[in-house]
């Protein structure tokens, strides 16, 4: 165990960040390559190994938190490293994109500075990468069942590397002409390296999972455009080909802001403008098409995708940067509507807030404010963005608030209404929408796929716009309901459905078995 007096002694002191100066001046990650183990050890020896450890409740994929730090604490990073993966497939994911609930939820998060778990779960999965402990893990013995995952990002990736490990043959179908989905295209480079994602595609083409790109499964339909796409494929065809289907396609319907002078160039929403950003650091562009250099830039939308959205523009060289939230700015502490252990809605800086308070000397961001046109010039180019105040409750626009800002670039970052209407895919599987716009399916993944039969459903396409380690852990509980619907049984850990459980001895042993 840890040092049972660790938090009385040791303060909380995160990873630190390369400088902001060196940061914007390139597209590496924030962090300055391997963090300082002693630092981590440091920092892990401050757990409590709680009786009850809600870090547990405050993470989907139930990680192992208080055990991988216990051997963090020891720099015994073999077993931290093993611990680690018994519950998550991708930590070096989640270590660097997930905002860390499992800290608010934290016992030490009561009164106190809760334990840098995230800084702790990178350092483990880079040390063990770093220490060649990521080795394929191909099945022992072969099914003879065939499964079809539709889409590759973090559900997708999830469910498809427990399915091989399981022993089915695995295609993974992939749309865009590289694998990796937002992971890919929508998370700048410098929050994830993009060798993190590539590594762990080679790893899983090791064990078995094969990878299609290019494949628009249900495309065409409904008069959609498809693209670069060179394999368009019916669904419903490729269902009868297989023994099971999981579509986890990822909520891709992007909201739209409808007011004066939306059709004005230069206004774009944010996953074209990230995605092109992307497509440079991949190396097929020169430049961006969609470029923030120069220009006067406003972000529309307070959430993580702004945020990215900020710090590309940043390194673009934008001229000024600007985020809009129509939110209030909470406040620093916890409300009594949002108690502990729950993720609070508090004040936070992201490292782009970081960035642009070190160049600018301000927050960038404004709250409580509404978009009510765009102005343009005699070009139709997009010239100035105008708004207004709102009230905090209701939202409607404050009478005499109204002012402009000037803008050459508008970026919409207001999250996403589902899965993408467009194309064939729903009409083909025999899918229906939910109330929210999501592939309708049952919470637990029932062995009958839903209305589907032999088609599941996981991550953001039935869940909606969430978190990557919710995405995970949705991969890996549909992977465990299919391994049920094709054998009759399963030994592959659901921790969707196992998160309600208290996490005793005998669920911590479920945890482990795969």
């Amino acid at each position: 165990m840890t040092d049972p007096f660790g938090f009385l002694r040791i303060p909380r002191e995160a990873a630190p960040a390369r400088p902001v100066e060196e940061r914007l001046g390139d597209w590496r990650e924030v962090y300055s390559g391997r963090l300082h183990l002693p630092l981590v050890s440091r920092q892990a020896d401050r757990c409590m190994d709680c009786g009850i450890p809600f870090c547990h409740t405050g993470c989907p994929l139930g990680n192992l938190i208080p055990e991988w730090n216990a051997y963090a604490a020891r720099g015994d990073w073999h077993a931290a490293y093993e611990r680690l993966h018994a519950t998550n497939n991708f930590p070096e994911v989640t270590g660097r994109l997930c905002p860390a609930p499992c800290e608010d939820a934290c016992v030490l998060a009561i009164n106190a500075d809760p334990v840098t778990i995230k800084n702790v779960e990178q350092a483990i999965a880079d040390e063990g990468v770093r220490r060649g402990y990521m080795a394929p893990r191909p099945p022992q013995r072969r099914s003879g069942k065939t499964v079809a995952v539709i889409g590759s990002g973090p559900a997708g990736l999830a469910a498809a590397q427990q399915l091989t490990r399981a022993g089915h043959s695995v295609t993974v179908h992939e749309r865009a002409d590289r694998l990796g989905g937002l992971l890919r295209y929508g998370i700048p480079e410098f929050k994830m390296e993009k060798a993190h994602l590539d590594r762990r595609i080679e790893q899983m083409r090791a064990e078995g999972t094969v990878f299609v790109t290019g494949s628009y499964i249900g495309g065409g339909g409904g008069g959609t455009d498809v693209g670069g796409c060179t394999d368009i494929a019916d669904a419903a065809e490729l269902r009868s080909r297989c023994d099971a289907v999981v579509v986890a396609t990822g909520a891709g319907e992007r909201r739209e802001l409808p007011v004066p002078g939306r059709e004005l160039l230069g206004i774009h929403q944010a996953m074209e403008y990230l995605t092109c950003a992307n497509r440079v650091r991949e190396g097929d562009y020169p430049v961006s098409p969609v470029s923030a250099e120069g220009r006067p830039v406003i972000v529309v939308g307070g959430g993580d995708t702004g945020s990215d959205c900020l710090g590309t523009a940043l390194r673009q060289g934008a001229l000024s940067v600007v985020q809009l939230d129509i939110n209030p700015e909470p406040g620093a502490d916890r409300t009594d509507a949002e108690p502990w252990p729950v993720y609070p809605r508090t004040y936070r800086i992201s490292h782009a807030h970081e960035e642009a308070r070190g160049r600018e000397g301000s927050d960038p961001r404004l709250f409580s404010c509404a978009t009510l046109r765009f102005e343009g010039d005699a070009e139709g180019r997009v010239r100035a963005l105008r708004l207004s105040a709102v009230e905090p409750v209701g939202r409607s626009p404050l009478a005499g608030t109204e002012r402009a800002l000037p803008a050459g670039l508008v970026l919409l970052a207001l999250g996403f209404s589902g899965p993408e209407r467009a194309g064939g895919l729903r009409e083909q599987l025999g899918l229906e929408l939910d109330e929210r716009g999501n592939y309708a399916r049952d919470a637990a993944f029932a062995a009958a796929g839903g209305r589907a039969p032999g088609v599941f459903v996981a991550g953001d396409a039935g869940r909606g716009q969430s978190l990557v380690v919710w995405a995970i852990a949705e991969g890996r509980a549909a992977a465990a309901a299919v391994d049920r619907y094709l054998t009759g049984s399963t030994c592959l850990p659901s921790p969707v459905a196992a998160h309600d459980r208290p996490m005793t001895a005998l669920g911590r042993m479920r945890y482990g078995d795969f």
